[in-house]
């Protein structure tokens, strides 16, 4: 009997499930399809509209550079033998310091030193071969002188039984020539005074060839590249070796930045500037657009523009070479009101949208792209007609809001209106709730997939 009542009870039980199974099937379904064509609940991802100075700037990487360099070369060839000594009492090299006129490096002179002695012997025999021409020619003078008088003696007493034919004849023939060898004397003096004259070149010559062999510092500075050792040879030829690079002045030193020709135009002189380096971080220098070089490079298709920053280095921190990364202040905006660009950018769906402005929904999203990028174009603060949307939560649904825009960083931009106040959230995105509880969520619950925003 008790087996029957417990057949009993369990055929009951199974008759209600049976029962109650269909509805809750249908309950599901039901389910399901509401969640399909419903928005979910979706929890906004908010940003507030905040006040503060907005910079809008330029970014670029540049080298610091001296702002006036000096290549001190060699003009002849030969072995460095020795270096000098700097303004410290110590042997030149990097970063000794220098002065104008400062012994750099001594090259071997015994081959120049030799060509001075040849030089001068040379000139020695050219003078006395110039003091032979001049003695040469005072005797020509007193035999023409001679000659002169026997002629004026033989021409009164013309051919005549006291001078016979021949006598009158010898004296003028010897008269002629005594005035040819003159002629003759005094071409050999001038031909041995410009042999004396280029003696003379040649020796000067030698000299300065002997000095070239001594390197000296042309200005005041600071050795930055020694790029010869002793004993090295130097070969002069038509380029003059490069021996010795000397900065002029360290206290005044230029960046050179490369900068993009789509920011080029917003570059000017006396722009400001500041800019890092990686050997003092934290640390940021300042500086000034000094000039924008006209001669562009082009590397894999993109242009740049080499801009030369000047920066004052009392101090002494940077050293040449190092690498600088520089932010050219385009357009300051003290005490604005600025929301970030990614609040700009988002847009909702239509069934997210409140009922009262779906009607216009098209056309903002029509102008989405402009919006955004009109931001964009506001850099620099020359756009300041351009507008944007921002979207305000208002429920579960969100409502627009038509703001103008100004400048922006590339993170933040300028916002103005009406209706726009400090601390107003704004949307910058959403978070699906079934995406936050999806590691608790129930297997058996229908999850809806929605398709992502672009």
């Amino acid at each position: 009997m008790k087996q029957l009542l417990h057949h009993l009870q369990a055929f009951s039980w199974l008759k209600r499930v049976l029962v109650i199974l269909p509805v809750v099937v249908v309950l599901l379904g039901v389910l399901w399809l509401w969640q399909g064509h419903q928005t979910p609940n979706a929890a906004w991802r908010t940003a507030k509209v905040t006040r503060g100075d907005l910079q809008a700037v330029i970014s670029a990487t540049g080298t610091v550079e001296p702002e006036e360099v000096v290549d001190v070369g060699a003009q002849v060839a030969g072995k460095i033998v020795a270096f000098g000594v700097d303004c410290e009492g110590k042997t030149v090299d990097y970063g000794s310091p220098v002065e104008a006129g400062t012994i750099l490096a001594r090259i071997d002179d015994a081959l120049f030193a030799a060509d001075v002695a040849q030089a001068r012997a040379q000139l020695a025999q050219a003078k006395a071969n110039l003091q032979r021409a001049e003695a040469d020619l005072g005797q020509l003078k007193a035999k023409l002188f001679q000659a002169e008088r026997d002629w004026l003696r033989a021409k009164k007493l013309g051919p005549s039984d006291a001078l016979s034919q021949s006598d009158y004849d010898a004296a003028l023939s010897a008269y002629e020539v005594a005035k040819a060898n003159l002629n003759v004397g005094q071409a050999a003096v001038l031909q041995t005074r410009e042999a004396v004259a280029q003696a003379e070149a040649n020796l000067r010559r030698a000299l300065q060839n002997l000095d070239y062999c001594t390197i000296r510092s042309p200005v005041k500075g600071v050795i930055i590249d020694r790029r010869v050792n002793i004993g090295q040879t130097v070969v002069a030829s038509l380029n003059a070796p490069s021996l010795f690079l000397i900065a002029k002045d360290l206290k005044r030193l230029q960046v050179w930045a490369a900068v993009n020709e789509a920011d080029i135009g917003n570059i000017r002189p006396g722009q400001p500037v500041t800019f890092t380096v990686d050997a003092y971080p934290g640390v940021t220098f300042e500086g000034e657009v000094g000039k924008v070089r006209l001669n562009a490079t082009m590397t894999q298709n993109v242009v740049t523009y080499t801009v030369e920053v000047n920066t004052d280095n009392s101090d002494g921190r940077l050293i040449p070479y190092l690498t600088a990364n520089l932010k050219f202040m385009v357009a300051q905006r003290p005490q604005v009101l600025m929301v970030p660009n990614a609040a700009l950018r988002w847009l909702p769906q239509a069934d997210q949208i409140a009922p009262q402005f779906r009607q216009a929904s098209q056309s903002v999203a029509g102008s989405r792209s402009s919006s955004s990028g009109s931001a964009m174009a506001a850099k620099g603060g020359k756009e300041e007609a351009a507008r944007g949307t921002l979207w305000i939560p208002q429920g579960r649904y969100v409502r627009p809001l038509q703001v103008r825009l100004g400048t922006t960083d590339g993170s933040l931009t300028e916002v103005e209106g009406p209706e726009l106040k400090e601390g107003m959230e704004v949307v910058v995105g959403e978070r699906q709730k079934e995406a936050d509880t999806a590691a608790g969520a129930s297997p058996f619950v229908p999850q809806v997939i929605r398709g992502g925003r672009h």
